[in-house]
């Protein structure tokens, strides 16, 4: 996969690590001559230019990439970032950096946005899911299809526990993707029994009303 990252901070940095790691082709974009900290990421390609501009992300063939991470520390650069990379080179993925949480809004497909990073939304959903025994923890939310991740821990009391997961009638556009027993990540079968402490994730639909899963979920 071929992926450009604007951005050369310490959050675009990271993000090329892991993704070479991978064995993902990696090209960083910055326009600061600070940023170009080329001896921490070695393997990638860097490019010294502002990644805002039509011919910088030409030069780093965005054309040809499969995902764009509008990483920078600027809100309004991450969003024409994405707009352009999406409606000027038809990018099929692009993931944007939200540095400010009243700007969320703004980043959905209107500005080219396929999925938003709110770093302060991120750390509230697992300080959430830390003490939220018996909720429904909302961990992220695709903008592009609307659908969520969401995370529940069966509490002891809960009408789960026992049943087996083909014997629960899930809601509609509502798919059990896995279950976390201890540090036991389960790929969940219909005859898998739920137990007390299990730690549930679903992807829902956008139409899923949220509280009639949570009421499936605790027996109200």
């Amino acid at each position: 996969m071929k992926v450009v990252i604007a951005g050369a901070g310490s959050v675009g940095r990271s993000i090329a690590l892991e993704l070479l790691a991978n064995d993902h082709d990696v090209t960083i974009v910055d326009r600061q001559p600070s940023a170009m900290r080329v001896a921490q990421v070695p393997e990638a390609e860097w490019l010294l230019a502002d990644a805002c501009e039509l011919k910088t992300l030409d030069e780093a063939n965005v054309g040809e990439c499969d995902v764009v991470v509008a990483a920078t520390g600027d809100d309004k650069a991450n969003l024409v970032i994405s707009l352009l990379a999406k409606t000027e080179f038809g990018v099929p993925r692009t993931v944007a950096r939200v540095n400010n949480p009243r700007n969320e809004w703004m980043y959905d497909d209107s500005w080219g946005v396929d999925v938003a990073v709110s770093t302060p939304r991120i750390m509230t959903a697992m300080v959430e899911e830390a003490v939220a025994v018996g909720d429904l923890v909302k961990i992220f939310t695709f903008h592009q299809s609307g659908a969520d991740i969401l995370e529940f821990t069966v509490p002891e009391r809960s009408p789960l526990v026992g049943k087996t997961v083909s014997t629960v009638e899930w809601p509609q556009d509502t798919v059990l993707a896995a279950i976390v027993r201890g540090d036991l990540p389960i790929a969940p079968s219909g005859d898998d029994t739920l137990e007390a402490g299990d730690e549930l994730l679903f992807v829902t639909g956008a139409a899923v009303a949220l509280e009639d899963l949570q009421a499936l979920l605790v027996g109200e």
